[in-house]
């Protein structure tokens, strides 16, 4: 059997084949018994073979001695306010995100509702690969217990983050695409607090995805002409765990998800000032926009839980990811898409302008991402190389290699699951960026050549 993707923050793979059921069952168990006493939320995202894992994991955690808490199917932020609600020991999410649909996976949560930190994702990792689960004895298998309305408080946090009735007024006309994953559940409720004309596209959570999952470009032509055809205002197009979000602008034109982010940043700041942080391959224009509102602004490495940690550490009103991964303190940890439309539609709205209009309002960058054949033997030589190669710019070693000049920087760092570097380039133009790319793969081609 091939081996899952396993990482700090949990594990996922081709149903069947890396993902087997005593696979989640043992991942699951090694999860549990680093966790203090108390319940284990249960959710899963609307893919298909979501409700089969959930039953292996519910049975098993059961047997294992821990009580547990279903959550049926909820988008992956869902996950984490219930954690914090119920006051779990912590939670599991099933899910792949953006993956296919013979993919699924696990998402593991802390106590505190957040993804699962790097240390105690190691933890799991090393006992998952060691050993059997530990099953309790009869008298004292866990419990299930139902939540009945899985949605009811994390709209309560959604809604106190911006100012309701002014977004009411306007009657937005809105279409969501929830591509028959688990962000309709909560999306069609929250707009329809919000007063908005909706349309729904996908809003059955059975993972017969329309269209590829990740919420990209090319992935939503389709969606584009709809919005048009729908006459709305604003497009929404989530990932099947609703933890990532699309814009697209009245006209039909993908704004995209790095837009996601710095539009919701330019909302946060206009009333709440404090330090913003970002990963490290995120667009350059919410460092902008939090530079434009004078609060200190500071990257992490890539990975949520690494966001996450800066945001602890250094005190973030506000944060997330260029993947259309938005994260308010208000609401929790964990990357929110119904934070993000909720933001969105009130900066729309406060604003008095299309969303075309406050799109344009922003910084203009190109971003090109890129992937370079390397073995992992070769990276850090390479990114010396290139360190070297580029020695004009400033160099940061946060994660992999980022290199910035004046508007423009390269990220060179290698993948978590291939045998790869990718390279992320971002400039004032396509041009520019693509050459900042093909040069550095120039730089590891010719590092290549000269190996024996």
């Amino acid at each position: 059997m091939p081996e899952p993707i396993i990482s700090v923050s949990g594990l996922r793979g081709v149903v069947g084949e890396s993902l087997t059921p005593l696979v989640a069952l043992r991942y699951a168990a090694a999860f549990a018994e680093l966790l203090p006493p108390g319940p284990i939320v249960i959710s899963c995202d609307g893919r298909a073979t979501g409700p089969l894992l959930a039953d292996v994991l519910r049975g098993g955690l059961a047997a294992a001695g821990r009580d547990v808490l279903d959550a049926g199917i909820a988008a992956t932020p869902t996950t984490g306010v219930l954690v914090r609600q119920f006051a779990a020991a912590g939670g599991i999410q099933i899910s792949a995100s953006h993956n296919p649909p013979q993919y699924n996976g696990l998402k593991l949560f802390s106590g505190e509702g957040r993804v699962l930190p790097a240390a105690i994702g190691a933890q799991v990792m090393a006992r998952y690969r060691v050993g059997e689960p530990r099953w309790a004895a009869h008298q004292h298998i866990g419990h299930r217990s139902v939540c009945d309305d899985t949605t009811g408080r994390h709209l309560e946090l959604v809604l106190s983050t911006i100012e309701v009735d002014r977004v009411r007024r306007r009657r937005f006309k809105v279409l969501l695409d929830g591509n028959h994953g688990s962000g309709s559940l909560l999306g069609r409720r929250l707009l329809d607090a919000l007063g908005c004309q909706v349309t729904l596209l996908g809003g059955e959570p059975d993972g017969r995805f329309e269209h590829p999952p990740e919420p990209i470009a090319e992935n939503l032509a389709g969606v584009l002409a709809q919005v048009v055809e729908a006459g709305a205002d604003v497009g929404f197009c989530q990932d099947p765990d609703a933890d990532r979000l699309a814009v697209i602008d009245e006209a039909g034109s993908y704004l995209g998800e790095e837009y996601t982010l710095a539009l919701c940043a330019s909302n946060v700041l206009g009333t709440r000032l404090g330090a913003v942080v970002t990963n490290c391959s995120t667009s350059r224009m919410t460092e902008d926009v939090a530079r434009r509102s004078g609060v200190p602004f500071f990257r992490s490495a890539v990975g949520e839980a690494n966001v996450v940690d800066a945001m602890l550490a250094q005190g973030a009103v506000f944060g997330g990811e260029g993947n259309g991964g938005v994260i308010d303190p208000r609401v929790g940890y964990v990357r929110d898409s119904f934070v993000a439309m909720a933001l969105v539609l009130d900066w729309m709205a406060g604003r008095d302008l299309p969303i075309s209009r406050l799109a344009d309002e922003l910084p203009r960058y190109e971003i090109v991402k890129t992937k370079i054949s390397q073995p992992a033997s070769d990276v850090a030589a390479g990114l010396r190389r290139l360190e070297a190669h580029f020695r004009d710019a400033q160099a940061d070693r946060l994660d992999g290699l980022r290199l910035d000049w004046p508007g423009k920087w390269l990220l060179v760092r290698a993948s978590n699951t291939e045998p790869i570097v990718r390279a992320i380039a971002e400039a004032p133009t396509v041009a520019e960026a693509q050459r900042l790319c093909d040069e550095a793969a120039e730089v590891l081609a010719a590092q290549a050549e000269k190996r024996p």
